[in-house]
């Protein structure tokens, strides 16, 4: 079997060990075998990041603007191909592997474009004769670390800022999604970049990840995960001041009010839900329902949510995949029985299916009864698992949705604009949505919640320069003309 290596100081090298990348949908598939870096490749590899971040920050713009462009166009070329890998080792039905590899690919041209966005400002002193320039500059060397639900569009999001604003890249990337992570690489290497500006480095969270984030030689740690293990992160890189961002857990909520359409909102939170098989920190666990439509609602849900195909993630017709891993699909069941114990009545799904092929399968599974203080409303469970929540009241609902440690995204279905606004003001999350999904977000846009979901400045957008550059303000005597 192919051996995928680690991409490091412009070279494709082996680690010491390897790991099996295994197909969710089908057991006995073997994607390939993923070598694991060595501590001591890790240390090679930001000695040469160091080095070729210096060559690049100097480099003419264009230079960059050309290799950010030739990526994310060849990514969105080869959407149906690479996106079809996504699937195969991720588990997301293969419409949804390829619209994500099609829109990581949009990162890159939209950072290639604001390569040659990047303005300063300048001022007069409040001395006479003293002019001042405001500029950005690179914020240096900077960690990536990834997460398994989005292999290539979070780390492509970090990636393409990273390189635009003249960083070098550390990448480690998830071990349950290592071959979407080569392919990325080997796009990257075909671009006139410095050696060991990008590189790749495989390995377990525990290891290399927490090596990678504990280093000196390290400038800033971009990282997307849980948050236990955000805060871990965190712990570290305050030892030697390194600048974080972290994307960590959600427990969104979705409010349908008394006047929504009804079948809207049952869409909205049938997609929301349980789409990409409720791995997205953006899906809406708690579906927070006024009482005086909850039956129908619950009702129409229901019906919904049984007609969902669960199935191979590259079989057409599939709606739902499996789970990414048998750890997933334990902790999916126990949530599942977790909920009943608390007290809610789990009415649909919820329990693991058998099919043609060995996978990770599971009905999605839809709780009522449930209460905003019962676990499975607290904890992100990262399953398609959903509780609804009845409420009395607009004022209930919106309490409700901002009872919670997390504040990623929010939704409201509503047809009343004033309640609409006011919720859009009120909702104490990072993203708010307007009779849509709490899930689906644009690349031209800040990214990031508040509380426990995030830490650090935000994602995506213009707003990422804050975190993937410093600010140097230079002062100049301007003299006197001779």
């Amino acid at each position: 079997m192919h051996m995928n290596l680690n991409y490091i100081g412009g070279e494709w090298v082996a680690g010491n060990h390897s790991i099996d990348n295994i197909n969710p949908s089908d057991t006995r598939d073997v994607i390939g075998q993923f070598t694991q870096a060595t501590p001591e490749q890790l240390d090679s590899a930001l000695d040469c990041a160091r080095i070729a971040q210096r060559e690049w920050a100097q480099s003419g713009l264009e230079r960059r603007y050309n290799a950010l462009m030739a990526i994310g166009n060849e990514m969105m070329a080869r959407s149906a191909e690479l996106g079809e890998l996504l699937s195969r080792e991720e588990g997301k039905p293969k419409a949804e592997g390829k619209g994500e590899v099609y829109r990581a690919g949009q990162f890159f041209t939209y950072y290639a474009a604001e390569t040659l966005r990047q303005m300063g400002d300048t001022a007069d002193s409040v001395r006479d004769g003293i002019e001042i320039d405001v500029r950005r500059e690179a914020v240096g060397v900077v960690a990536i670390v990834s997460p398994w639900n989005f292999p290539t569009a979070t780390a492509s999001w970090k990636i393409a800022p990273a390189l635009a604003y003249g960083n070098a890249v550390i990448w480690k990337p998830a071990n349950a999604t290592p071959a979407s992570a080569v392919e990325l690489a080997k796009i990257i290497e075909k671009q006139d970049l410095p050696r060991g500006l990008f590189q790749l480095v495989m390995g377990s969270g525990s290891s290399i990840g927490q090596a990678l984030v504990e280093s000196p030689k390290i400038d800033a740690v971009s990282f997307t995960g849980s948050v236990p293990v955000g805060r871990g992160v965190a712990a570290a890189a305050v030892q030697n001041f390194t600048k974080i961002q972290l994307e960590m857990g959600s427990k969104n909520a979705l409010a349908v009010m008394d006047d929504a359409d009804l079948d809207l909102a049952v869409s909205l939170a049938l997609g929301g839900a349980f789409g990409g098989t409720g791995q997205k920190c953006t899906a809406s666990s708690r579906l927070v329902v006024h009482r005086s439509i909850h039956d129908q609602f619950v009702e129409r849900l229901v019906t919904a949510t049984d007609a969902m195909v669960v199935g191979h993630a590259l079989e057409a017709g599939t709606q739902i995949g499996p789970v990414v891993s048998a750890e997933q699909l334990q902790s999916n069941l126990e949530y599942a029985a977790l909920g009943q114990a608390e007290g809610a009545e789990l009415i649909t799904g919820g329990q693991q299916i058998e099919l043609a092929t060995p996978g990770y399968y599971m009905r999605p599974g839809l709780f009522i009864n449930s209460r905003n203080d019962m676990r499975i409303n607290r904890e992100e469970m990262f399953a398609p698992l959903a509780a609804v929540i009845a409420v009395d009241s607009y004022d209930e609902a919106l309490h409700v949705v901002n009872d919670t440690e997390f504040g990623l995204t929010s939704g409201i279905v509503t047809q009343n604009l004033a309640r609409a606004n006011h919720f859009r003001r009120n909702a104490r999350t990072g993203c708010v949505m307007v009779n849509l999904a709490t899930a689906g977000t644009d690349y031209h846009v800040p990214f990031g919640g508040r509380g426990n979901s995030s830490y650090g400045p935000r994602e995506q957008g213009s707003y990422a320069a804050e975190f993937y550059t410093t600010v140097k303000t230079a002062y100049i005597a301007c003299g006197t003309p001779s």
